[in-house]
């Protein structure tokens, strides 16, 4: 229904729009997207291929594209077989004056480097690795925060060939030790402290204890001095300045990074991408869905540790300009919080696109905070969004409170396919509460009970057809057969994410939340992101979480209300179990509502409710070091039954 439409482009949008000139670039000029999303999963070889010319990615591409699995599955697809390329060589291409990076923190714009002297930058970390033994395959670990330093590192170790793996700095070193010491890095590099909310902080004593419970290192380069209790190389010793930056050509599926899921569950799971996989995905949502072009510049609030912190510096490879942002996102001033600071950037630094959360959203509209009423935001021509749905208003905030005229992308995916499932368009039309539309070349659906495609009605989302960013493999041994456990042991043969979706007829998504958390009081499945929709309108409340529990052979739904003042009244929760049967239905009201102190978090910034209810129900949390906040639970502990409001 065009009622739902929130944004429109308009002609000459579409007309300019990079996802035009693809379309026109393989003779499909009138193809609708619905259309051209079937072409681009029937021939996946010629829609890679296409993506691989349209982006100019350099490297030889070989005359195969695609061989499809032998057993006509998802798993042992080959992608562009006798291809060799580079990823750096791709990011780091262009005029030595160009801009390449800025790097912000709380303070504003801290550095701008040209593309010039980010290359010699990664010239001489690269020669540094390699003098210390580094080779293709071999890893090399990071705790950095987000700034120039972590994206040379990560540079130069992808320059020779190398994998790269990084955590943030403000993880414990447990939690550090669980990701980087399964795969055994030669070299770390490592910053001693960091700076987060107006506040220094030294973690010298934690990175003594990452390093001895490493002993593959063979190297250890600090970025700021070498003032530590082990032995260490400072940054600016590190390497020969004036070595020249040489890129090893390898195969497509080259191992580049290993990332790691969030770990709530257990021992974070070390996911293997390839750089040809990742360099194409990328290039294909950036340049298509998310329409960047050489000369834009682009921003997303992330750390080091996040896949959306890979994503964006991917984006240089599209010629754009990526910005660094280091620090809180919403800092503590004297005079209270700062929720300006993203949205001066956005005009400091002349962002045209910028990716956000909806908890960002949520806390800059809570704050009465009118992002165009207090900067100038011409540049801005994309606000995207990740990490959680973001619900049916926060799309009216946006076009009301940012800007009526730019494209707005909830978009969802993960870090298994360092990639999204579902994205935004440039040549297509916003809807209220829904995500655009399905990426190309994944063959996404959503499968009802019965495991049959469904439209208006909830299932599991999956993917039924190989794509170039589907991991390698998990790193360690046994590593393909818990790769296989985690994504096909439900439906072999299909891709199974993990999130609670329904698409539309438009071909729009809406995806509801993670699957494993989703609350079934007798035996109907519900989403968790309908409940967060409602209880963030309600002003009193500062955050919530909500879960399931069992309660005689059914499952009860208890809601945890973090309060924004005093505490929470009965009249208050009355307020909201009504709210919620009327935004939602009957079935979503609370069984329970309780106040408490706080919401856990994983280190990455977003809620855990299998963490909530695990406590609850007496259970125990397999990982308290994923946590960002594990003290928080001992109160969880203590919910009765008997006592809710």
């Amino acid at each position: 229904m065009a009622s739902d439409i929130v944004w429109s482009p308009s002609a000459a949008w579409v007309r300019d729009a990079n996802m035009t000139r693809f379309a026109q670039s393989i003779g499909f000029a009138d193809l609708p997207y619905d259309m051209m999303h079937r072409w681009s999963i029937s021939d996946p070889g010629e829609f890679w291929s296409a993506v691989w010319d349209f982006a100019r990615v350099v490297g030889d591409k070989g005359s195969v594209t695609f061989e499809p699995p032998p057993d006509g599955t998802m798993l042992g697809a080959r992608w562009f077989p006798e291809a060799r390329l580079n990823f750096a060589e791709n990011l780091l291409r262009g005029a030595d004056n160009a801009l390449a990076v800025i790097e912000s923190d709380e303070t504003g714009i801290a550095r701008r480097v040209s593309m010039g002297e980010l290359r010699a930058q990664v010239a001489r970390i690269a020669d540094g690795l390699l003098r210390a033994g580094v080779g293709p395959g071999d890893c090399v670990g990071g705790v950095l925060p987000n700034r120039i330093e972590g994206l040379v590192a990560l540079l130069a170790t992808a320059s020779i060939g190398a994998v790269w793996s990084s955590c943030s700095p403000d993880f414990g070193a447990a939690a550090i030790l669980d990701r980087l010491g399964q795969i055994a890095p030669k070299v770390l590099f490592a910053a001693p402290r960091y700076r987060y909310g107006g506040r220094e902080h030294d973690i010298g004593a934690r990175l003594a204890e990452v390093v001895s419970g490493i002993p593959s290192l063979s190297a250890i380069v600090l970025t700021d001095g070498t003032d530590a209790p082990f032995e260490a190389t400072s940054w600016r010793e590190f390497g020969s300045a004036g070595a020249l930056l040489r890129y090893a050509r390898l195969p497509f599926s080259q191992p580049l990074y290993v990332l790691y899921t969030s770990g709530t569950t257990g021992k974070p799971k070390a996911i293997v991408h390839s750089a040809g996989g990742v360099l194409l995905q990328h290039l294909k949502e950036h340049q298509l869905h998310c329409d960047l072009k050489p000369g834009d510049t682009i921003g997303w609030y992330t750390n080091t540790a996040w896949m959306m912190y890979h994503w964006l510096i991917s984006s240089l490879a599209s010629g754009a300009t990526i910005v660094l942002t280091d620090g809180a996102a919403i800092p503590k001033r004297e005079d209270g919080l700062d929720v300006g600071l993203l949205w001066r950037l956005v005009e400091s630094a002349g962002l045209t696109h910028l990716g956000i959360s909806p908890k960002f959203m949520h806390a800059v509209a809570e704050a009465g905070y009118r992002p165009s009423d207090r900067t100038d935001l011409a540049t801005l021509r994309v606000l995207m969004s990740a990490g959680a749905p973001v619900a049916p208003d926060q799309y009216d905030w946006v076009y009301s409170a940012v800007k009526p005229d730019m494209m707005f992308a909830s978009i969802s995916g993960g870090t298994e396919i360092i990639g999204c499932f579902l994205i935004g368009s440039p040549t297509l039309p916003v809807r209220r509460g829904q995500l655009t539309c399905k990426a190309l070349g994944h063959a996404v659906q959503v499968l009802d009970t019965r495991g049959v495609p469904a439209i208006g009605r909830k299932g599991d989302l999956v993917c039924t057809e190989p794509f170039p960013s589907m991991p390698l493999t998990f790193w360690g041994e046994g590593g393909d057969a818990r790769y296989f456990d985690t994504y096909f042991s439900q439906r072999p043969g299909i891709w199974t994410h993990g999130d609670l979706a329904e698409e539309t007829i438009h071909g729009s998504g809406v995806v509801y939340g993670r699957t494993d958390t989703t609350l079934k009081p007798g035996g109907v499945r519900i989403g968790t992101s309908e409940i967060y929709a409602t209880v963030e309108k309600f002003h009193e409340i500062a955050d919530c979480v909500v879960f399931g529990a069992p309660k005689n052979n059914d499952e009860e739904i208890v809601l945890c209300l973090q309060p924004a003042g005093a505490g929470i009244s009965p009249d208050l929760a009355a307020r909201i179990r009504k709210a919620i049967r009327e935004s939602a239905s009957p079935r979503h009201v609370p069984h329970r509502i309780h106040a408490v102190p706080g919401v856990p978090y994983t280190l990455n910034g977003k809620r855990v409710e299998s963490a909530a209810r695990a406590v609850v129900i007496g259970e125990i949390v397999k990982n308290l070091d994923s946590l960002s906040n594990p003290e928080i639970l001992d109160f969880y502990r203590n919910l009765a039954r008997e006592t809710p409001l």
